[in-house]
């Protein structure tokens, strides 16, 4: 397994420029926890969002970036649970060829992905990992 420090997919000529359409189904954390994502241990802490994707997937994102990525659906108030649509932003991801680590963020959680997987850079410092068939189904080209 390649583990992969320091990436930076701006410079990486086999990276794509994708953009994510998917609405969730969130609740946002009331205690500190764990939540085991497929890709590995997701840390939160209180107020977090804890999401399912629309392909049955669970994930954690802080509640400052939650809120700056994501808007309510169905009337909903920013905040409350329920049904949340990712708002539109151009990521860098590169399709694996080979199972890999990496740590979200510097001394953060460290998700593993297998051959076909995606790595994902939201921003420098700022990673995920995407399985091969969930990211045919929410990412499109930019």
């Amino acid at each position: 397994m390649t583990s992969i420090n320091h990436l930076d997919l701006t410079t990486d000529t086999a990276a794509q420029r994708v953009v994510k359409d998917e609405t969730v189904d969130v609740e946002f954390a009331h205690e500190p926890g764990l939540l085991m994502s497929l890709e590995g241990p997701n840390r939160y802490a209180i107020g977090d969002a804890l999401i399912t994707g629309a392909t049955g997937e669970r994930w954690v994102v802080s509640r400052d970036r939650f809120d700056a990525k994501y808007v309510p659906r169905d009337g909903a108030r920013h905040g409350d649970a329920g049904a949340y649509r990712n708002i539109p932003v151009v990521v860098l991801a590169k399709q694996m060829h080979e199972a890999f680590s990496i740590a979200r963020s510097d001394a953060g959680d460290v998700l593993h992905g297998v051959q076909g997987d995606w790595v994902m850079q939201y921003a420098p410092g700022d990673y995920g990992v995407v399985k091969a068939a969930r990211f045919a189904k929410v990412y499109k080209p930019a």
